[in-house]
């Protein structure tokens, strides 16, 4: 037998990263174990996603990679709920930030008694009185706080990252402020080594107590604001209600938490309560505010036989539904796992950054040594050796590249998480770059730009004859007949409150009608075949008005009574309120807008006209759907579909990117690389919108990365100097690192205030 080549999925939380080249190192370790297929780690969310073969891998053998990549994973407690497994995680991270925090202030608190000690040496006044053997003790002791405790990990980390024959940012940072205070301290204890040589003795204990302290500012800064990236998911499982009114068998009702809660459970739901799980409505009315899924503000109305889910909001009634879905199998479940999994994918933008990042730091070594060797062969004799220390120092403190790996994964963080709030829910990342690149639009009609159900929009009667008691009558016929259309008209019956008296002696006439007698008289309903048939003429002004609908594209319903016609009702699949507007949206920026439909010309003429579609494609069978895409990407348009049935979903995977209506099928979902919780165009707008918002905010960031490197390198390595005569300080190179990344983190976070215009 073979082996099954079926893989697996495991998400790891690693602990330890600093930056984009640790990631590398993960990622690098994970993709090299045996039966690993694909491994992505993403440092933005300090998680690696890995695909791989049960049969030759496993979750120990994937940790022990991490490890031995120098790395930890954080341990997950079994069979813990999504909500309280990123409970458990945030928690420890909080611990994290509380004892970062600690060490930022032990470091800045030492930094600002050093700084004014070392500036003692630029009074001679004032040195003549003091010793400078004495005053450099009280430095060094001073500093040593700051080296052991708050800058213990920089250095610890990077020490594992050399038996790992690896180079990260700590590497960069231990190297720098660690040939700073190994020169101080041998000029303090050994300062006629320096004097005997023609070199000054001087100490940089304010240079490595300051650089720690503006890096743990920056760390402190960065981790606040990666954690407000993340925020969506926290928002989103703090939604789910934590206990459910269940009905035990006698009628009694009893509140458990929501765990114990099982398939097929009949649950209570008062005014005021959230809906413990999703379910189906068994009896009661009330309206529920589904915002959280699909970012519609409006109530909806709920009756027996409708679908509730979890988390969302009963408002003005109560109900009984029972339990369909639990767990993660909910729809709030599924919609965290699939913005967690966007969070956690790779966008194509990023690769760039990545090959970067594999490079960087051996490279900003090199040019760190490069610089050192020049400054001291160049500089005077007497200050060659500070100076090149100064500059080697500030190349490697200034050149960290955690701009460069923050850059696209924070923006996708928040965009993905924006898009849940506003029911866009974006399966990853290449999905949302996909979006930007968009051009044209390809809509389905059924359900897409129209309702997707048969509504009736006209009822024209004879003279004479009282409209109201006429469709009461003629609803009492359809009531008993399962045909859509006759539903339509019940519907319509129903929508104006109508009573409707009973039927008797029903009969359906196939592929014409149906027929029955209400109130003693016999009532007919269908096409003009079964007026004909029964030998029932039609009047000229019914005549002319059945003409005119269908001229409008609608199926005209004739009615007769008591063997006399007497109305015509038009029946449409009408255009969505919003379609017009959305679409009109959609060309404003730039965008095509085309239609397809299974349809005659005339009807999907008329569809196109009332939503300003110019072209389009009628009469497509289901299987010819993709080719029209591939029809319109052979003209070199990157093409989105928008579609919601399950014939929609070839075209939806053959198109660049695909939107399934969230009121289609699983299957058309499945497809899409993005999702519309409601059925409504706007939303189309919205993703459009959210991926150029969020791919030009990553451009920004990578432009800030890229350009902060390109110019901060050089000028650390003391290329201004012959110009303008002055060094760049190792501190500010230290603030202007940390400045870099919490640049980069909040012009992400301004996704926070996205709204689609």
């Amino acid at each position: 037998m073979e082996p099954s080549t079926k893989t697996e999925t495991e998400t790891l939380d690693i602990e330890g990263m600093t930056c984009a080249s640790c990631a590398s190192f993960v990622e690098k370790s994970l993709s090299r174990t045996p039966g690993v297929q694909r491994a992505v780690v993403n440092f933005a969310t300090e998680k690696a996603t890995v695909d791989y073969l049960p049969a030759e891998a496993s979750p120990a053998t994937l940790k022990e990679a991490v490890v031995k990549a120098g790395y930890g994973v954080l341990e997950r407690a079994p069979d813990t709920s999504a909500a309280d497994r990123q409970a458990e995680l945030d928690q420890q991270k909080a611990r994290a930030y509380q004892q970062l925090k600690r060490r930022f202030w032990v470091a800045t608190g030492l930094a600002l008694i050093i700084m004014p000690l070392s500036m003692l040496m630029l009074w001679p006044a004032l040195m003549a009185r003091i010793s400078m053997p004495a005053l450099n003790y009280v430095l060094l002791i001073l500093t040593l706080p700051v080296l052991l405790y708050s800058g213990r990990e920089f250095y610890s980390s990077a020490w594992n990252g050399f038996k790992h024959r690896a180079a990260n940012m700590d590497t960069l940072i231990a190297v720098g402020t660690g040939a700073a205070f190994l020169y101080s301290l041998a000029a303090t204890v050994a300062p006629g080594f320096f004097t005997s040589r023609g070199l000054l003795p001087e100490v940089y204990y304010d240079t490595t107590a300051t650089i720690i302290a503006l890096i743990l500012l920056g760390k402190v800064l960065e981790l606040r604001a990666k954690t407000q990236t993340s925020a969506a998911i926290r928002t989103l499982m703090g939604l789910q209600a934590k206990t459910a009114r269940v009905v035990r068998p006698g009628g009694q009702e009893v509140d458990v938490p929501i765990e114990q809660v099982q398939e097929g459970d009949v649950v209570v739901v008062r005014p005021g309560e959230k809906v413990a799980t999703d379910g189906v409505v068994l009896d009661g009315h009330s309206a529920v505010d589904e915002a959280m899924l699909t970012g519609e503000s409006l109530p909806v109305e709920k009756k027996p036989g409708d679908a509730v889910f979890g988390a969302t909001l009963n408002k003005t009634g109560s109900f009984r539904f029972q339990v369909t879905k639990i767990g993660a199998a909910t729809m709030l479940a599924q919609i965290v796992k699939l913005v967690e999994d966007a969070q956690g994918s790779r966008a194509p933008i990023q690769r760039l950054a990545d090959k970067v990042s594999a490079v960087f730091v051996p490279t900003v070594v090199c040019v760190a040594i490069l610089t050192f060797v020049l400054w001291f062969d160049l500089a005077p004799v007497e200050s060659r050796l500070p100076l090149a220390l100064v500059n080697f120092v500030a190349v490697l403190i200034i050149a960290c590249p955690c701009a460069l790996g923050l850059a696209t994964p924070t923006a996708i963080m928040v965009s993905t998480g924006k898009g849940a709030e506003n029911g866009v829910l974006v399966r990853n990342a290449e999905a949302l770059e996909k979006a930007y690149q968009v051009n044209t639009v390809l809509l389905d009609k059924t359900g897409t730009i129209t309702r997707g159900e048969p509504t009736v929009t006209d009822l024209l009667t004879t003279p004479g004859q009282d409209a109201a008691t006429l469709l009461a009558r003629v609803a009492a016929v359809e009531r008993l007949s399962e045909h859509p259309l006759a539903e339509a008209v019940v519907r319509y019956a129903e929508a104006q409150q109508l009573t409707l008296p009973t039927a008797t002696g029903f009969r359906a006439v196939e592929g014409r009608g149906a027929a029955a007698t209400v109130e003693g008289q016999s009532v007919l309903i269908g096409n003009r075949r079964l007026l004909t048939e029964q030998d029932i003429s039609l009047p000229p002004e019914l005549l002319a008005q059945a003409e005119q609908l269908l001229g409008q594209a609608k199926t005209v319903l004739y009615v007769a009574v008591a063997g006399h016609s007497v109305a015509v009702l038009g029946v449409a699949d009408t255009v969505r309120d919003t379609s017009a507007a959305a679409i009109r949206s959609l060309q404003q920026r730039g965008i095509e807008v085309v239609m397809m439909t299974g349809d005659n010309p005339q009807t999907a003429a008329e569809v196109a006209r009332q939503v300003g579609i110019t072209r389009y494609f009628a009469e497509v069978l289901p299987q010819d759907k993709a080719s029209k895409v591939k029809e319109l990407q052979a003209e070199g348009r990157t093409v989105a579909m928008v579609g919601d049935g399950i014939n929609d979903a070839p075209a939806l995977a053959q198109a660049d990117i695909g939107l399934a209506m969230g009121a289609g099928t699983d299957v058309a979902m499945e497809a899409a690389g993005i999702t519309l919780m409601r059925s409504d165009l706007r939303g189309v707008v919205t993703a459009i919108d959210l991926s150029r918002q969020t791919i030009r905010t990553i451009k920004q960031n990578l432009f800030f990365a890229f350009i902060y490197n390109t110019l901060g390198i050089p000028v650390a390595a003391g290329l201004l100097y012959p110009v303008f005569g002055v060094l760049l300080s190792p501190m500010l190179a230290a603030g202007a690192m940390a400045l870099s990344s919490v640049s980069v983190l909040t012009n992400s976070l301004r996704l926070r205030a996205f709204s689609s215009r």
